[in-house]
């Protein structure tokens, strides 16, 4: 299984942007898959996770409202589309898929332990 996070790059606090997470390796929809980041010299953390089905999404508090995650199974990617971006969203973004077939673990979805396999990262910087 490979993940490729990319559609990173330096945009100006307010503007828009959109990840973009295309996987190969194994049957697409039958997987959930999440966001994370990791700014420097912090931990990595949970930003947005979207059920196998598409029917479930789930956002940290930081980002909820502003960012959206959504997924298209003919295309084999899960895209992050960020607005009205902060300087604090500057990071480096993860996209992740999880280790179980058709199933979202609806109370630990936002835990790193969960995902199986791991993109290379894209980095996102906000300018103020």
């Amino acid at each position: 299984v490979q993940l490729q996070a990319f559609g990173g790059g330096l945009v100006q606090a307010g503007e828009s942007l959109r990840l973009s997470c295309a996987a190969s390796g194994r049957t697409f929809s039958s997987y959930s898959v999440a966001w994370f980041r990791q700014a420097p010299g912090q931990e990595r953390e949970f930003v947005a996770a979207i059920s196998w089905s598409g029917g479930r999404r789930d956002y940290a508090d930081s980002v909820k409202g502003r960012f959206t995650i959504s997924r298209d199974d003919a295309k084999n990617t899960v895209y992050l589309q960020m607005n009205s971006v902060k300087p604090e969203d500057t990071a480096l973004y993860y996209c992740a898929q999880d280790s179980s077939a058709r199933y979202y673990n609806e109370k630990y979805y936002m835990r790193a332990t969960l995902y199986e396999y791991w993109g290379q990262g894209t980095l996102v910087t906000v300018s103020s």
